[in-house]
């Protein structure tokens, strides 16, 4: 009996012990700030679209007057400042403060401050246009509050090179980047998210019929609405749509397994590139596909971003240098070679005197 109750009591030490692995190790911030850099840019695209024709949006004339979005609403706990006002010239004046936001945001300058703002002004555009409310806008919403929660411009960012400045400044040495546990927490919780976004997604495709007779990808891709190329060629090859149909569940739905093991991660994320590059290319949902490819990225280590960062910044530098140099010489005239080419002349007569 004791036996077995240390058998136990070790088993649940290792889960202990797991468990605050996974959760509270410091990892560097290198790909939660990235996500940032992505995300950040995907939340002012999307906003930005809206000023094309923001009173037929937000105006008190619009698709959803304000009472309708209140009242879609319901009992829930959403909410939205702007639900308060109706006037355009305070509309767009908000609207320009939001831009600006997601711009700071993107950057990195003031970050603490700037990704709660850029939460909460992507949760209320959420509450106040629901009939226009698809899924890009709730993975720009899970990944602006996530991302909120960790160092996110701990690197990568105008408060980086402010702080590194000041550092120099004050003739001190700037210090590495930390290792946090906040940063961790932030890229965990982005992580299991997405297992659940894909776990469901599966489990709902197992429901329909379509996605076991193999002719589901047909349908998608046949659709004119959404068709942006010409895929109709496929139905010579209705192996291929069956293929494509009976991968896409697969990988969907043993996403959250996958997905953790090393071996099979690159696998598991290069479908996911070509899943949603594939919905962005032959869909047209550019902007879906790219945000799920950016919430990916969560599962790239940071060690991994800083050298793709690394590795880019050395090569734009040597390609700047080396275009620096071919304009030096091509910029020279040919007088400034004249005393070169007379130095190696030859006298003329000199031997016969």
């Amino acid at each position: 009996m004791n036996r077995l109750t240390h058998i136990i009591s070790a088993w649940a030490a290792d889960i202990l012990a797991g468990w605050n692995r996974f959760w509270f190790s410091e990892t560097q911030p290198h790909t939660l700030a990235m996500i940032r850099i992505l995300a950040g840019s995907m939340l002012f695209y999307t906003h930005a679209v809206w000023t094309l024709d923001l009173m037929a949006f937000l105006g008190p004339d619009g698709f959803l007057p304000n009472e309708l979005a209140r009242d879609m609403q319901g009992d829930s706990a959403a909410w939205s400042y702007l639900w308060y006002f109706e006037s355009p010239a305070i509309l767009g004046a908000l609207h320009l403060f939001a831009l600006t936001i997601f711009i700071m945001f993107t950057v990195g300058y003031y970050t603490r401050v700037t990704s709660v703002l850029a939460t909460i002004i992507t949760l209320a555009y959420c509450h106040r246009l629901s009939g226009a409310f698809f899924g890009l806008d709730q993975v720009n919403a899970m990944l602006a509050m996530y991302v909120m929660l960790g160092p996110s411009g701990a690197v990568y960012s105008v408060d980086h090179w402010l702080a590194r400045r000041q550092a120099g400044q004050g003739g001190k040495q700037a210090d590495r980047v930390k290792s946090t546990v906040s940063a961790n927490v932030a890229i965990r919780l982005i992580q299991l998210q997405m297992c659940v976004i894909y776990l469901f997604g599966g489990v709902s495709k197992m429901r329909g019929e379509m996605w076991w007779d193999g002719s589901a990808v047909w349908f998608a891709v046949a659709n004119l609405e959404y068709q942006s190329l010409d895929m109709t060629w496929l139905v010579r090859s209705p192996w291929l749509i069956a293929l494509l149909s009976h991968v896409t569940v697969f990988w969907e739905a043993f996403f959250c397994a996958l997905v953790w093991p090393k071996r099979t991660r690159p696998i598991v994320l290069f479908m996911a590139v070509c899943v949603h590059g594939g919905i962005g290319l032959f869909l047209g949902m550019w902007t879906f596909g790219l945000a799920m490819i950016f919430a990916n990225y969560s599962f790239v280590p940071p060690t991994m971003t800083e050298a793709l960062v690394s590795g880019g910044s050395n090569w734009l530098r040597r390609l700047t240098n080396r275009a620096g140099g071919a304009d030096r010489i091509a910029g020279r005239t040919g007088t400034e070679f004249a005393p070169e080419r007379k130095r190696h002349r030859p006298k003329m007569g000199s031997g016969a005197n």
